[in-house]
Parts: structure tokens; sequence; C-alpha cells
């Protein structure tokens, strides 16, 4: 009976509004296909659409309440005294001045300023003109009533070749100090993350950038400096933000700085080397710093949340932890556990023998590093957009494994799920729960911080009254309500974005801003959404406190889209 309801499920998202919207690790299944096959689809079980997986039993997955909570409720209750919110954005996205004021070039500049790397061939040079706009968005922030912000530094604007023995750069850390001073002024806390993507070119040149070791000591010096000069205002630290993508989309998919299309091990040692990288940047503060500025060092993982088709399956409920693993675990393995999550090393390892390879395309930690690596996480700062139904199905083996196919799993998404904007990004809160309750089981319920959470719209529905943002925020923050009251140690919430910004290779084509920008206008005047509105009543209330109060706000957010702000937007599409 289970299957037949897992089955049902599948064929109902195949035909479903016209489409069927799955999405694998292999291919694309797209409506155009021949009436034939969607006969042969409806003839299949659930698992004809997984990619190939030797089956792992986890005690983890077994201890984890699958079918926990109901996803369709809505909490009223407010958030802890002292809870954070904010709003982030990032260094590239948002700085422009690309070449300013002594700053060197990253990875990304060279890589947007190659041809056929991004979405119209769009570039970050002047992006926001948030190296100039500094005061301006501040004053957005004193709008929102936020408690934090969360930003990055540019590694190359303060250090131009990312080697602190040759070059620093005055004019950039100045730029820094005076952002974190006027954040302070006006009672914000600056959240600051050192590593938003932009590792300085020369590093890539000279040495590969993550897939050489010696990235350890140039990242580990850079972050002394950034210490050195700010750490006695700046409390919050983040080393890495989303290293998940650094990896993946730099040098597995070539999708994303630098761009390259290894394949194999490239992802598993970029990502072997940021984790000590993280390390030892932790320790470094842990010993020289700590004592004397009394801050706190993370990391910020993002992830979707995986659910298993049949919650019922043990087969399913191992591809959904398969899934977590090798997105969230990957890195936070490490960190909280001492080394890489059990079913990584098993699927790799055992993909990596079938190659012929002596050793697993994995990195090993060595009993020191282990040690050395465990514990290094004041706290975990949590990214999360999205969720997936997870399955997995065997396939032919494959002489060219990669991280893609190491997992052996199939990804599919509901089609009665909202998705407003790009085709990856469906807004299902319920996931958020999951993940943050998962978080909480498998590393000791550390202190959380939301970093990045937030929905997009494509350039083509751009418009001020944003009401689908509005939904999605109610919902995924109340799922973080609802985790509080799980037990778990959530402590801030992160809106991203607070402007529409450069959205790597998708370029200006996506918009997850709070606030729209006119990039076709020179002075790139920003623009309040609904969602602005809507985000300051929940800031305003801390939380959700009343059907009758929050029945109101969403009716006050659309108001504040006037008429004038209607003819805006239609002006700007």
């Amino acid at each position: 009976m289970q299957l037949f309801w897992a089955s049902k499920f599948i064929l109902n998202a195949l035909v479903g509004l016209g489409q069927f919207r799955g999405i694998s690790q292999i291919g694309h299944i797209c409506c155009e296909e021949h009436q034939s096959q969607l006969v042969r689809m409806r003839r299949d079980t659930l698992r004809c659409w997984a990619v190939l997986v030797a089956l792992m039993a986890l005690s983890v997955a077994e201890d984890f309440p699958w079918t926990k909570n109901n996803p369709g409720s809505f909490y009223y209750g407010t958030f802890p005294a002292g809870f954070l919110w904010g709003v982030g954005s990032s260094a590239y996205q948002t700085e422009g001045a690309w070449d300013k004021d002594g700053k060197g070039p990253s990875i990304w500049d060279t890589f947007t300023h190659s041809k056929g790397k991004v979405l119209r061939n769009e570039t970050g040079d002047s992006a926001c003109d948030g190296y100039y706009r500094v005061k301006d968005d501040i004053q957005l922030l004193k709008e929102l009533k936020v408690n934090h912000y969360l930003l990055s530094i540019s590694w190359p604007r303060i250090m131009p070749t990312g080697i602190k023995a040759e070059q620093l750069n005055e004019k950039g850390i100045q730029f820094y100090n005076d952002t974190i001073n006027s954040l302070l002024e006006n009672n914000i806390t600056p959240i600051v993350s050192l590593y938003h993507w932009d590792l300085p070119q020369v590093l890539q040149e000279k040495y590969g950038g993550w897939q050489n070791i010696s990235m350890i000591n140039y990242f580990n010096d850079y972050a002394n400096l950034c210490f050195e000069k700010f750490g006695d205002r700046v409390k919050h630290w983040i080393t890495f933000s989303n290293p998940w993508a650094v990896a993946e989309k730099g040098y597995e998919t070539g999708e994303h700085a630098p761009g390259l299309k290894l394949g194999g091990c490239a992802a598993y040692k970029a990502a072997h080397h940021i984790i000590k990288t993280h390390a030892k940047v932790w320790h470094s503060y842990n010993t020289t710093w700590r004592r004397e500025q009394r801050g706190m060092v993370g990391i910020s993982l993002t992830s979707g949340w995986g659910e298993p088709v049949d919650p019922h399956s043990q087969t399913d409920r191992d591809a959904a932890e398969r899934y977590i693993q090798f997105h969230l675990g990957w890195f936070a393995n490490p960190i909280y556990r001492g080394d890489y999550p059990e079913v990584m090393k098993n699927y790799v390892g055992r993909k990596s023998a079938q190659q012929g390879l002596g050793t697993s395309r994995l990195p090993t930690f060595s009993v020191q590093e282990k040690t050395y690596i465990k514990g290094t996480s004041d706290f975990l700062g949590v990214g999360h957009f999205t969720t997936r139904y997870v399955l997995q199905k065997s396939f032919p083996f494959l002489q060219v494994s990669s991280y893609h196919t190491d997992p052996d799993l199939a990804e599919l998404v509901d089609p009665n799920w909202p998705a407003p904007g790009p085709k990856w990004l469906y807004s299902v809160p319920w996931g958020f729960r999951r993940l943050l309750n998962f978080i909480k089981t498998q590393y000791g319920n550390p202190l959380i911080y939301v970093t990045e959470n937030g929905v997009s719209e494509t350039v083509q529905c751009s418009q001020l009254c944003d009401e689908w943002r509005i939904q999605y925020l109610k919902g995924y923050i109340n799922e973080i309500l609802k985790a509080l009251n799980d037990g778990v140690n959530v402590k801030g919430y992160t809106a991203w974005s607070l402007l529409d910004k450069f959205e790597w290779n998708k370029g200006f084509s996506e918009r997850f801003g709070l606030y729209h920008i006119d990039f076709k206008n020179k002075n790139k005047p920003r623009y309040p959404k609904a969602s602005v509105d809507y985000y300051k009543r929940i800031i305003s209330a801390n939380g959700f406190p009343n059907p009758r109060e929050v029945e109101s706000w969403q009716q006050k957010a659309m108001d504040t889209c006037s008429a004038t702000h209607q003819h805006l937007a239609a002006g700007i599409k």
C-alpha cells in the first residue's frame, strides 16, 4: 500500500500541471517527451527515476523522526527575547568598484570578463555600487529595524594578491573600518564573512586556488589580518559562506569561478582544503585573539532538505540521508564529529575501487587532523532555500564517477510547490524545520544563526508588490519558530538579501532583494518592496503574536505598493 501511494505521487508529478518537474543528477525529463514514454513511465515504480545506489542503512536515519510534525499548520507565538533579526549580502555581489582604490582582481572578475560564462555576459564590475553607497544602504538597514547585517570582506580588496607579505591595501582596510563603524554607530551588529567566493586571482593563477594546500596558510594570514584590524568591533566571524558551492560549482561543474570542470576528485580536494583552512583559522582566533576580543568564529553551510518520497521505506530514507550528508554533512560532520560522514566514505570509496583507483577520491584526515578539526565552530551558520523529494535506484557502472553520481540518488519536486522565480527554488517551508531538527540531532544541538534564507524572482516578473516573498518569509520564519519549540538552539535569522544584486552565473536575472534596484539607471536607485514592510512587522512583533494581528500584516504591506510604486515597478520590468 505504501508503494502504491508513493508510485501514485510520482505519476501525479509526471503528468500534473502538464509537466514533470523532476531533477536528477543524470539529466532532465521534459514535458515535450513523446506520449509513449509517459505510458512506459506509468508502468514503472517510483524508483524508475533514481540514479544508482548501494544501499546503506544508517542509525541516524532510523533515529530521525522523518514523519514528525504537521507541515501544514501555522504556529502563532513569539521568538525569545534577544533573538537577532537581520539581513545580508556579499562583497562581490554588491560592492562594484572592481578595480578601484588598489583592489586586486578576484577569480570572479576574471570569470565574468570571459564571454559566455554569465547570462547575457553581465558582470559585477559595478554591481550595486555598494562601495560608494554605504551610508545610503545603512539607512535602508535602519528603515528595516534589523539588529544585524551580514556582510563579507573582499580578500583582494584588502590584500590585492592574496599574499600578506607582498602587499596590503590600506584604502580597502579603511573602507571596511568605515563600514563597520557606521553600522555600530547605528546600533547594527556586523556579522562578517571572511570568504564569500572572491578568491584573489593571483592565488588561482599561481597555485590553482583551493586545489592547493598552500591556500591554508595564505587564508590564515588574511583572516588574522582581519582579526587584527576589525576584531575589536566584530564579534561574529564566518570563515566561509557556502563552501559547498565553492567546491562543487567552482571545480566540478565549472558554473562558478574559477570555472574548472575537473571532475572526479576536484570538488572533494577543494572541500578538504577548505575544511582544514577553517579549522586553522578557528585555532588562530582561539589562541591569539579570543581572550582579548571575546568574539565567536563559525562557518556558514547552505543545504536544502531531502525528504524521502516514502518516509516508511528504509531505502528512501537512506537516499534522503545521503542527500543531506553529501551536502551539509560533507562540511559539518568533520567540524562537529571529526570526520566525513560514513556514508560518503563508503560510497565514494566503493565507486573509486570500481574505477580501479588505489585510493578513494574522497581524501582522508589523519588521526591528528580529526582531533584538530573537531569542535572548531562556536556557532553554525545555516543557509537554506528549498527542499527536494529524494529516492534511489541502481544504474549501470560508470567508468567516470563524480560528486554528482557518487551519492546515487535522484531529486523530485512536487509540481504544486510554489516556484515564483527560478526553477530550482521552490517554496517548501516545512523542510526548514526538519533540517534544523536534523542538525540538532546530528551535531549535538549547536548554536545556530540562520545566515541565508530568501526567495528570488526573475527579472521578467520583477515588481515591488512581492506577495510571493511575503508568503515565503512568513512560512520559513514560522518553521524556525516551531523548531525553537522543538528545542533547536537558533539565536538569529538573516533574510537574504538586502538588495537585488549580481547573482553569479545568472547575472542580474534573479532578484533576491527586499529592495529593488533599477540597474538601468546609472544612479541605481533603491525601492522598497512590500516584503520590507512585512519583515519590519515580524521584527517589531518578534514573531507572530496572534492571528488577528498577523493576518492584517500582508494587506498593510501590499498597501505600501502605492500607485506610484506600481508605476515604478511597471517601468522597470
